[in-house]
């Protein structure tokens, strides 16, 4: 379980996020929606101990983040931001083997390798495990980033936008992957999505931000409504029943 208890943050006399006091279940995946500036990727650095809180308290797995050492942390929780540049010309599997620091601090074990081999084979990477990342797509590329973040084997991933750079087809492949990764591999993901679609058919949870504090949380079905989702976007929206979750559409 994540809990975030009275977390806040601020930048500068503008912008302010929270006072956000939220429990996300363990198991299973649960989505971040919500308009540009809501916090949802602030909320997610904060858990993943890239960004100080201001106030408040979280804990990842009963464990207070804030106070926990960082080797530990690493070993509980994997982070994969929007932001990923590698200036160093590396190979697929070179950038995967980076999720394994926290165990080898750079000298790869057997275990080690077979953690590697596992994150490539589930991203559907093995073909393209000796190319150099600058020779690959940019979809090509998130998958290998999300495969490091699967090989630091944490028992809670967190992932901001990884649907960036991916068209319909893959990024379709890539919810599939982290449903699997939940349900196979008995991860926590905590997801960034801009497409409230993909959070109707693939999450479990559905935590809803607006301007900084949370609106909504709780299953797709008591989120994706016309009332819900007019709220938290601001615009007309109107939802229909498809054939496997409920699907929203702006006018």
């Amino acid at each position: 379980m994540i809990t975030l208890d009275g977390v806040t943050k601020s930048y500068g006399d503008d912008v302010r996020i929270g006072p956000v006091s939220v429990e996300l279940p363990q198991g299973g995946i649960t989505a971040l929606v919500g308009p540009n500036g809501a916090g949802k990727s602030t909320i997610l650095t904060m858990i993943g101990r890239l960004l100080k809180v201001d106030a408040g308290t979280i804990e990842v797995g009963g464990q207070d983040i804030v106070n926990t050492p960082s080797k530990a942390v690493a070993r509980i929780l994997s982070i994969l931001r929007q932001e990923n540049h590698f200036v160093t010309r590396l190979t697929v599997r070179q950038l995967v083997g980076f999720g394994r620091f926290p165990y080898s601090r750079g000298r790869l074990t057997v275990e080690d390798e077979a953690y590697i081999d596992e994150a490539i084979d589930f991203l559907n990477l093995r073909a393209l495990e000796n190319r150099y990342l600058d020779q690959l797509s940019g979809g090509q590329r998130q998958r290998a980033y999300v495969a490091m973040v699967l090989a630091q084997n944490t028992d809670y991933v967190l992932l901001d936008e990884p649907l960036n750079n991916l068209d319909m087809q893959h990024s379709v492949q890539m919810m599939k992957q982290l449903r699997r990764a939940a349900d196979e591999l008995g991860r926590t993901v905590v997801i960034v999505l801009h497409d409230i679609n993909f959070a109707s058919r693939y999450a479990d949870w559905i935590l809803a931000l607006n301007d900084g504090r949370v609106t909504e949380f709780g299953r797709p079905e008591e989120i994706i409504t016309d009332e819900v989702l007019s709220r938290v976007f601001s615009t007309p929206v109107r939802v229909i029943d498809g054939p496997d979750c409920r699907l929203a559409a702006y006018y």
